[in-house]
């Protein structure tokens, strides 16, 4: 009988084959709601009535949801990582928006 040679750990990631898993669906999921947010944006800023615009934002609010709801799925199982931003820097990006506000006509 003939020993397996023994695979030992390099760091580099491991190459996966041309099937899809559950992070592929879902990242492909995930693509595929923002494409959607995206066209249905468009479609309620150039509705020309309202009760079109109110069916089309409330689909883009479906949209949204599924597509937070993805985010979330992803982050809880490690597939979307989002580094946690210190409180000073929310507050300093937070005062540097404000300051913008100035150069707006409309604000």
């Amino acid at each position: 009988m003939q020993q397996q040679p023994i695979q030992t750990q390099t760091g580099l990631p491991q190459i996966k084959g041309p099937e899809m898993n559950d992070r592929d669906r879902i990242n492909d999921l995930l693509a595929f709601e923002k494409y959607l947010a995206s066209g249905y944006n468009t479609a309620a800023n150039e509705a020309s009535n309202e009760q079109l615009f109110q069916v089309q934002m409330n689909l883009l609010n479906d949209i949204h949801r599924a597509q937070h709801d993805l985010f979330n799925l992803m982050q809880q199982k490690g597939w979307y990582k989002v580094e946690a931003a210190q409180m000073n820097q929310i507050s300093q990006k937070a005062q540097q928006f404000a300051n913008y506000r100035t150069q707006f006509p409309y604000a």
